[in-house]
This record gives C-alpha cells, sequence and structure tokens, in this order.
C-alpha cells in the first residue's frame, strides 16, 4: 500500500506540482488512513468501502477537529480518485461520503490604524531592517502568501510598473501590485541586499547568512515587530493578508477582484472576508440613517 502512496504523492509533485507543505500533509494524512486500515486486518486498497472510510472519519472526529477531518477526507479523495484513473480499484469508496459541518470562522484581521502602526515598527538602519520594513509592506500591499514571498525571485519584480509575478498553489501564476509605500521600502531594500549576498542566488529576501529567507523565518519577523510594536503578540504573516482583504472590501472593493488578488480558485474561499467592521457599520448608519 505504501508503494500505491509513494506514486500518488509523485504525482502530486510533478504533475500537480503541489506545495512541500500541501505534499507533508496529504503524507501525514493518508499514513493515518493505513495504520487504520492496519489495525482492521485490511491489507489492500481494493479491499476498502464506504463503511471503513465513515469508521475512520467517526474515530478521527473523536480526536481532531472538524476541519482537519475534512481535509483529511479530501486527501482520501484524491487519493481514491487517482487510483480509479490508475485502474487500481474498481469502485470510488469515498462517493456519497460528505464532509463535516465547518463552523463559520470570520477571519481574524488588523485594524487599518494596527495595521499602519505596524509597518511603521522596522527602523529602517541597517539593511536587515530594511528588509524587514520591505517584507511587512509586500505582505500587506499585495495579500501575498508567506510561501509565494519566501518564494520571490528577483526576475519576478517589476519596480517600475510596480508589479510582482507570484507563483500560487499549483504554481498557478497571478499578478500582484505595490502601492507607493510598499515600492519605495523594497526599492531601498533592493540597493542594500547586495551586502547579504553570498552566492549568486537569485531569491528576492535574503537571511543575514545569504541564504533564501524561509517562511519560518518570515514568520518569526512578523512576531517580532507586532510585539516590538505592541499590536499583537500572537501576530503572523496570514493575518496580514485577512487585512488586505478586509480592507479592500471595506473600502468597496468588488468581490471578484479581491479573488484575483488573492489567487482563490472558487469564489466561495474569498467570501468569508464579506464581514463588515463595526466601524463600517456606525460610518454606514451614521451617513445613512435620517436620526443618526
Amino acid at each position: 500500500m505504501e508503494t500505491f502512496i509513494e506514486d500518488f504523492l509523485h504525482y502530486l509533485q510533478y504533475e500537480k506540482n503541489f506545495s512541500p507543505h500541501t505534499l507533508r500533509a496529504y503524507t501525514q494524512d493518508l499514513e493515518s488512513f493505513i495504520s487504520f486500515l492496519e489495525e482492521k486486518g485490511l491489507n489492500s486498497f481494493k479491499q476498502v468501502t464506504s463503511e471503513h472510510i465513515r469508521s475512520y472519519l467517526v474515530e478521527m472526529m473523536r480526536r481532531y477537529k472538524c476541519r482537519t477531518v475534512s481535509r483529511r477526507l479530501s486527501a482520501l479523495r484524491s487519493f481514491f480518485k487517482y487510483l480509479l484513473k490508475k485502474g487500481k480499484i474498481e469502485r470510488q469508496p469515498t462517493e456519497a461520503i460528505f464532509n463535516p459541518k465547518l463552523s463559520r470562522n470570520l477571519p481574524h484581521f488588523l485594524t487599518v490604524d494596527e495595521t499602519f502602526a505596524l509597518l511603521k515598527t522596522p527602523k529602517e538602519d541597517n539593511v536587515l531592517s530594511k528588509r524587514d520594513k520591505a517584507i511587512l509592506e509586500l505582505l500587506y500591499a499585495t495579500g501575498m502568501r508567506v510561501s509565494e514571498l519566501a518564494g520571490l525571485n528577483l526576475e519576478d519584480i517589476d519596480l517600475k510598473e510596480g508589479i510582482i509575478r507570484v507563483y500560487g498553489k499549483g504554481r498557478k501564476e497571478r499578478l500582484v501590485f505595490l502601492g507607493e509605500p510598499a515600492k519605495r521600502a523594497l526599492e531601498a531594500y533592493l540597493k542594500e541586499r547586495p551586502r547579504l549576498l553570498r552566492n549568486n542566488s537569485k531569491a528576492v529576501f535574503l537571511s543575514a547568512k545569504g541564504t533564501r529567507l524561509t517562511t519560518r523565518s518570515v514568520h518569526r519577523i512578523v512576531k517580532k515587530y507586532g510585539m516590538l510594536g505592541g499590536i499583537c503578540k500572537n501576530i503572523y504573516p496570514h493575518l496580514l493578508r485577512h487585512s488586505f482583504a478586509t480592507h479592500l472590501l471595506n473600502q468597496g472593493a468588488d468581490l471578484r477582484t479581491v479573488q484575483e488578488l488573492l489567487g482563490h480558485a472558487n469564489l466561495g474561499t474569498t467570501e468569508k472576508y464579506t464581514h463588515v467592521t463595526v466601524e463600517r457599520l456606525m460610518e454606514v448608519y451614521d451617513k445613512t440613517h435620517p436620526r443618526s
């Protein structure tokens, strides 16, 4: 059974261009399912029925949140679809099995004032603080995922036009745009970037050792300035992506445009940002109600 999983992961990596993060998640999910099958005395995926899938999901629901279980079911669907396509099984056992109902949690985001305070925190008195300033500005100006920012190469950036070519999930390409503050911050960092360079790396953001900055390092940088600025102890790069989308929609941007800028395949994924802030509700009320 392990051989089929290895073939599937190879297919996801080289034909579907899945990210290393997604591949790790799929690996864990499928290894968990194999352990379950072995406990049930099953040694072939041909033996798996919809009842086995349901039994597995019930067991997972006792140990994990609905979102995790939903992701595991998604991994199984993709895997068995692959096996069916390759002729390794005769039927799709995940058919007619529905995802557990997820609670609709609104995404956390920073207010505009909190965001501006965060962006002002780096002192810009050396190359690393200039790099950090550019990172914060780009995350907010473009709504990029942290993996997309860490993966940026010099040739992806057109500073003159204020455009960046981003490669998202599945290596899907999209364009994002720089506002003037982000453009200035990036220009200031790129002038100093050669001081960090140790080889011919094309990476935009470099560590103090001259290597490409990792997503983990970007997380640490964002958290550091969140704490220094007294903004939020639990601040993370995706919070700036949430803030980017929320602020655009609150200022009247249409949903389809925000979907394109975020690189969402489905409009439904973007719709979670259509919540409105209390401040926005009060503003509309004050402007429109005759007796406000």
